[in-house]
């Protein structure tokens, strides 16, 4: 548990001014959706991708995306789509459906005395984490690639009883790594609308299905005591805190990062036990910045000059986060800024410098990506087009809309164009 209140220190550390961000265009992208009742699949928002590489058939790797009240779908690498999967029906007629938000892969984890690759996905609708297994044929298994093995028995994450599940504060931002000390395999989920994070550790159900158990939970703080001795908490809807949803862990150095969405990006020691300390290793440009709700727009508007407290890279919300390994230990962070549709690369060890900046562009006749909520990259040589890895991102408008509704979808960038052209 960390304090409600986090004092900042005085002297702050000035980063340089971003430069114009480099440019890369999508190799491939999936199906435009769309949120509403008459489409197929109906109210489907795309949100959060995750990639499974096959072993050893890289071109039958498949890419996962979270559809909200759509429920899941599979593609292939060139963006086909493999199949869909619902989220659950609400039960009963009062009662909120099934509302994937967040995925997140898992290859070769020991659950229940075998090996098995599992998704795991925040359902915000009914306050579950649901698991499919991956068909290790990948690709070539079509519509079967996905077997849904929820343990029949999962119990909601946050809520005391299905009343409260339906006020819908329930698990948002989701991903999933290893102790690497035990290899037990983890899940880590927010919760909507509040500052909480749960830590899951992953057990075998019944029958071959797969569960989690709650460890431990960490709140991340409301409010804030800036440098000039003001307290500062960041402006939401009346009655909710600063919730996060872009999260990632890394195994291999013990830690995970969450984006606070109005705040930034912590990093929190992991174990299977429970929770270090948060340390806030990058803030938004608007951290600090006095703002009020307003009613009539429903949105929070500024309210007196930006004292400058803030960062100089992401612009609120902070959100999708991800990891890209690299040789010999190393690899970097990429974290969605989606107020600006940009994406910065932080150093994955240290101090998390910021070591350069890029935008998805329009280009190869595909859209370009604004207002990503989610990511997701790969480096292994996945074959023609991504020879250096993948990187999966949600696009938050995709252009041109369907029937003047607007429409959302996940786009695939080479990690290689983005490691050539991104650097500061």
């Amino acid at each position: 548990m960390v304090p409600t209140s986090l004092v900042l220190p005085l002297v702050l550390l000035m980063a340089p001014v971003p430069a114009s961000p480099a440019v890369v265009v999508p190799v491939a992208q999936t199906r435009a959706f769309v949120d509403d009742s008459s489409a197929s699949p109906a109210n489907a928002d795309a949100d959060d991708p995750a990639v499974w590489v096959h072993p050893r058939r890289p071109d039958r790797t498949v890419v996962l995306g979270t559809l909200k009240e759509g429920g899941l779908a599979a593609f292939d690498l060139g963006g086909r789509t493999l199949g869909t999967y619902p989220a659950p029906s609400a039960p009963t007629p009062d009662a909120k459906p099934g509302r994937f938000n967040n995925v997140d892969v898992l290859a070769g984890v020991s659950v229940g005395g075998r090996k098995r690759d599992l998704a795991f996905v925040s359902d915000r609708g009914r306050d579950r984490i649901r698991v499919y297994e991956v068909d290790g044929r990948g690709s070539a298994a079509g519509s079967d690639v996905l077997d849904d093995v929820t343990d029949p028995n999962a119990r909601p994450v946050f809520s005391a009883s299905e009343a409260e599940v339906d006020d819908q504060r329930n698990a948002y931002g989701l991903a999933a790594g290893v102790d690497r000390r035990t290899g037990t395999p983890l899940v880590l989920t927010s919760r909507r609308s509040e500052t909480r994070i749960a830590l899951l550790r992953v057990v075998p159900g019944a029958n071959g299905s797969v569960g989690t158990t709650l460890v431990s939970t960490v709140d991340l703080p409301v409010g804030f005591t800036l440098p000039d001795g003001t307290t500062w908490t960041p402006c939401g809807d009346p009655g909710d805190r600063p919730q996060a949803e872009g999260m990632v862990v890394d195994s291999a150095h013990g830690v995970a990062y969450v984006a606070q969405e109005d705040v930034g990006i912590w990093r929190i020691p992991l174990r299977a036990t429970g929770f270090g300390s948060p340390e806030l290793v990058d803030k938004v440009r608007s951290f600090g910045a006095p703002q009020r709700y307003d009613e009539a727009t429903e949105e929070c508007v500024p309210d007196g000059p930006d004292p400058g407290f803030g960062g100089k890279w992401l612009s609120a919300d902070a959100e999708g986060l991800t990891i890209a390994e690299g040789r010999h230990g190393g690899g970097e962070l990429i974290a969605s800024s989606q107020g600006d549709s940009r994406f910065v690369r932080y150093e994955r060890t240290g101090r998390n410098r910021v070591l350069g900046e890029f935008v998805v562009g329009a280009g190869r006749g595909l859209d370009s990506v604004e207002h990503s909520d989610g990511a997701q990259v790969v480096t292994a040589d996945l074959g023609r087009g991504y020879r250096e890895g993948l990187l999966v991102l949600h696009d938050g408008e995709r252009r041109p809309a369907v029937r003047d509704q607007a429409t959302t979808g996940f786009s695939y960038v080479s990690w290689g164009d983005v490691v050539h052209k991104g650097q500061r």
